[in-house]
């Protein structure tokens, strides 16, 4: 049973989790767009849509604690640029995750797309 157990540990060590969570969030952000595996993808999305949340007002303070949590300087200006100012309306719900009919090749893993509801229109294929 896991009774009062939170968070996806994922079957990595703390500092991994950590690093690839900030990763997956950057690629997020900056492809508005991924493929990941399921247990992932919902992982990440209350990470991203804090940082959404974080970017509507875009204040210095808020920069800096976005860039805290990120640590890629593209994402955090990509974010607060390009991604505050369009989700300004919109109270939460900013990303969606869309899961997959064909499994992962090797381990079987079920895969899913994490992205953001509105996107921009010119973005290309998605990243794996």
């Amino acid at each position: 049973m896991r009774h009062r157990v939170s968070g996806f540990k994922l079957g990595r060590t703390t500092s991994h989790r950590i690093a690839m969570t900030r990763n997956m969030a950057a690629s997020v952000i900056e492809h508005e767009r991924i493929i990941t595996t399921l247990p992932k993808a919902k992982a990440v999305k209350p990470f991203v849509e804090k940082l959404v949340t974080l970017s509507k007002e875009a204040t210095q303070h808020n920069r800096r604690r976005a860039f805290a949590q990120l640590r890629s300087k593209s994402a955090t200006e990509k974010l607060f640029e390009v991604l505050g100012p369009r989700f300004a309306q919109r109270p939460g719900g900013y990303c969606r995750i869309i899961k997959l009919a064909k499994r992962r090749l090797g381990d079987g893993g079920e895969r899913a797309i994490l992205e953001f509801v509105e996107r921009t229109p010119k973005e290309s294929a998605p990243v794996e």
